[in-house]
C-alpha cells in the first residue's frame, strides 16, 4: 500500500501482529508522544550501515540474540549500540 500514512501503517501492524521496520523516527513520536496503540514491535535504523545488506543482516542478528527481547519495546539500532524503550 504505497503512500498510506504512518499512522494508518502503525493501526495496520497492530489489527495484524505485524512487525515495523523503520528508517524513519516518526514511530517513536507516534507511540510515546500521541499515546497512538502500538503494534507488538517497532525496530528503526538509525544507523543505516555503509553496505546495502546492512539492515537485513543486522536484523537477522537481532532476531537470533536471545538476550535481547523485541515485543512491545521500541528497539534503536545505532552505529554502536542497540537501545529500547517499553511501551504498553
Amino acid at each position: 500500500m504505497p503512500g498510506i500514512s504512518d499512522k494508518a501503517v502503525m493501526e495496520l501492524a497492530q489489527l495484524e501482529s505485524r512487525t515495523i521496520l523503520a528508517f524513519d523516527k516518526d514511530y517513536g513520536e507516534l507511540i510515546f508522544k500521541y499515546g497512538m496503540p502500538s503494534p507488538t514491535t517497532v525496530i528503526f535504523f538509525r544507523h543505516k550501515g555503509l553496505q546495502p545488506d546492512f539492515a537485513g543482516a543486522f536484523l537477522l542478528k537481532l532476531l537470533q540474540d536471545t538476550s535481547i527481547s523485541l515485543i512491545n519495546n521500541f528497539t534503536v539500532i545505532e552505529e554502536e549500540n542497540i537501545r529500547q524503550r517499553r511501551y504498553q
